[in-house]
């Protein structure tokens, strides 16, 4: 069950009018500090993202599947989402323990920024440059002076280390 703050923090996401993605990463980020701290592990990044993502729509956030998603993760998808609309059966306890005994077998490497930092690469290679492009460009428009400008000093930063 996530913790009232991820719901409310994607709630006001909602309010604000950002995308079901956006809402869902409030998900996403609590369940990388779940492997974090030592509450589960996961094999992967994915994994941890996936887990997030099923949370997010058992919430009722609607993120739909990834475009490219094999069958089995669409239906599992719809399947999360019809969870979150229902709100009905409860869990049996029996396979609740065994998934949670299952994920705390799994290591905590999957939640490093080392990990993330490949998944997120790894993501953006599979893009093409034109939508990594625009991007780039709605998040110039969308984000203000301030932000701006904190974006322009990380990225001198960055350069500046990579030197």
């Amino acid at each position: 069950m996530p913790e009232r703050e991820t719901i409310e923090r994607a709630h006001q996401d909602a309010r604000e009018g950002k995308s079901p993605s956006t809402q869902g990463g409030e998900f996403v980020r609590e369940e990388m500090h779940h492997v974090r701290e030592g509450k589960h592990g996961a094999r992967s990044a994915k994994q941890a993202i996936a887990i997030g993502l099923s949370k997010a729509r058992r919430a009722g956030v609607k993120v739909p599947a990834k475009k490219g998603a094999s069958k089995r993760a669409r239906t599992q998808a719809k399947r999360d989402s019809a969870a979150g609309r229902k709100r009905g059966r409860k869990v049996s306890r029996t396979r609740s323990k065994a998934v949670r005994g299952a994920l705390r077998r799994e290591g905590h490497a999957a939640a490093s920024h080392t990990a993330l930092s490949r998944q997120a690469h790894s993501a953006a290679r599979k893009r093409s440059a034109a939508s990594r492009s625009a991007a780039a460009k709605k998040a110039a428009r969308t984000k203000g002076a301030s932000g701006r400008s904190a974006a322009a000093r990380k990225a001198a930063r960055t350069r500046a280390r990579h030197r």
